[in-house]
């Protein structure tokens, strides 16, 4: 069961290659480029230009490259360490995620200035995907990257959601809330993206560089306010964010923005297709199987109690599918930090997972993060099932302190059921998989 669970994850995540997501969308004519039901004509993509970020942008890249050969005139993408990957003349950069770097910034600073070379006639195509907002920090003047460093680590110690953290980032960046796309006008900018983020809002991956921000200072400051953070930001970014929700500086670009008329964005792979594609595996595996949802959101160890009730449904009474059966739940967890050990949010949750897995024979649950690198570990996330609390005591692990210390990684390693993946270049949310038979 373990090997044919494995399976259908990696089924999940061929299904989100990003390189094929842009050959099925994108082609090439004499007459013009299409990308979806979008048409470019040959007069608005006179020199095309590839730019972007995220952890699926090189692969993305390159399967433009492929299509369009020598009409793609250059382009630079950045993504995090151990994702590059060749894309012809587009140029890849590697930086620091998920805290900025200093490598970040400067190449970010580059991609503005590809993008402010562009003029009318030029076609931008912006590769955007999930960890692009991490991997671009832009902060405007008076705002050291030491303090966008400072606030990011709060947040994600904080348990933010990436739509709290997105709000924030957006105004305190010259790069997202649709300022890439200002950088490029008047050329025609498209979006192709590759969704992160429950329920595909286009202004949220990534921090919508390309997209139009519906956000506010006033909603920064209300996502600060939420963890009772707005006393420890640095000065600098306390002092911006009120004096933005004051009225004292620029808002990010609105939708009812002419610059948005000559810009697209297309969502070309998110969490479903990933969900649907383990579907069609495990029933080609011989299990009854269902997506349920592809919005799950929650604290990791509230949601294994989900999770893995799931499980020993199917198994005890062939609920919400037929044993042997699989649920699958798509989404994005969060963890509030309180520890000092290593794991990450699908770690947390498969140990959580386990702890109620405990006595209920011929279950299982497969906490997948589909970027192969959960939290700031090397590992996916875990396969644990309804031993796994009595191999990991064996080997001297303990379930209530490993939880407590936020260590799952090093738990599930001690019982063999950490999943190290390696990058897998896409990246659509995580898959929670709970199987009975």
């Amino acid at each position: 069961m373990r090997a044919t669970i494995m399976t259908i994850g990696q089924a999940a995540i061929a299904a989100v290659d990003p390189a094929t997501a842009v050959r099925e969308t994108v082609s090439l004519d004499d007459n013009g480029i299409q990308i979806g039901s979008l048409r470019v004509a040959n007069a608005d993509a006179r020199r095309v230009v590839v730019l972007g970020a995220g952890k699926a942008s090189p692969r993305m890249a390159a399967a433009l490259v492929d299509i369009l050969g020598d009409r793609v005139e250059g382009g630079l993408v950045i993504t995090k360490d151990g994702y590059a990957s060749a894309a012809g003349q587009v140029k890849i950069v590697e930086a620091g995620h998920p805290v900025p770097d200093a490598r970040g910034q400067a190449a970010t600073r580059q991609v503005l200035e590809a993008a402010r070379a562009a003029g009318k006639g030029d076609l931008v195509l912006c590769v955007i995907s999930g960890g692009g907002s991490a991997l671009t920090p832009c902060p405007p003047q008076g705002i050291s990257l030491a303090e966008l460093q400072d606030v990011t680590d709060q947040l994600l110690r904080s348990g933010a959601t990436i739509n709290q953290m997105n709000a924030i980032r957006k105004h305190l960046s010259e790069f997202h809330g649709g300022l890439l796309a200002a950088a490029a006008a008047p050329a025609r900018v498209v979006g192709l993206l590759v969704s992160d983020v429950v329920g595909n809002p286009v202004d949220v991956i990534a921090s919508g560089p390309a997209s139009p921000d519906p956000t506010t200072y006033a909603d920064a400051l209300a996502a600060l306010d939420a963890f009772d953070l707005r006393g420890a930001a640095p000065i600098s970014i306390r002092e911006r964010l009120e004096a933005g929700a004051r009225g004292e500086l620029s808002e990010t670009p609105k939708p009812d923005d002419p610059l948005f008329a000559r810009v697209s964005n297309l969502v070309i792979a998110d969490n479903a297709r990933a969900g649907l594609a383990a579907v069609a595996a495990a029933q080609s595996a011989g299990l009854h199987a269902q997506f349920l949802t592809s919005r799950v959101q929650g604290e990791a160890r509230e949601i294994a109690k989900l999770v893995a009730g799931a499980a020993i449904d199917i198994a005890r009474s062939g609920r919400p599918v037929r044993r042997p059966g699989c649920a699958i739940f798509g989404g994005e967890t969060t963890v509030t930090v309180r520890g000092t050990g290593r794991g990450g949010r699908s770690q947390e949750l498969a140990v959580a997972a386990a702890q109620a897995l405990a006595g209920e024979p011929n279950t299982a649950v497969f906490a997948l993060a589909t970027d192969g690198t959960d939290g700031p570990t090397d590992a996916c996330g875990g396969l644990i099932d309804w031993t796994t609390i009595d191999r990991a005591s064996a080997a001297g692990g303990d379930c209530v302190s490993a939880l407590a210390a936020n260590d799952s990684y090093n738990y599930l390693k001690c019982c063999g059921d950490l999943i190290r993946l390696g990058p897998t270049g896409t990246n659509v949310n995580d898959l929670y998989m709970a199987f009975g038979w």
